[in-house]
């Protein structure tokens, strides 16, 4: 029961993070780290689809910020690198 529901979470979290992020493409790498995340949370015991759909879309969002922060320090390093 906690694998479907699982599955069904995933789905559906993927979903809705594609139709908000229309340039990430369906077979992104963020869809195989997603789908391990909750099946981590079904392990656990967290059987609830809706708690499982938000916890997997919070988890997205914070890849996301991480790789924004990622990014920035990226730039501000480069910047660096050009005034020396």
């Amino acid at each position: 029961m906690a694998i479907r529901a699982g599955e069904a979470a995933c789905a559906s979290a993927w979903r809705i993070y594609l139709l908000l992020h229309k340039e990430v493409n369906e077979d992104d790498d963020r869809l195989t780290t997603l789908h391990r995340y909750i099946t981590h949370l079904c392990e656990d015991g967290e059987c609830d689809p809706d708690t499982l759909r938000k916890a997997g879309l919070l988890y997205l969002r914070k890849l996301d910020m991480l790789g924004e922060e990622r990014d920035e320090r990226i730039a501000r390093y480069r910047a660096l690198e050009r005034n020396w």
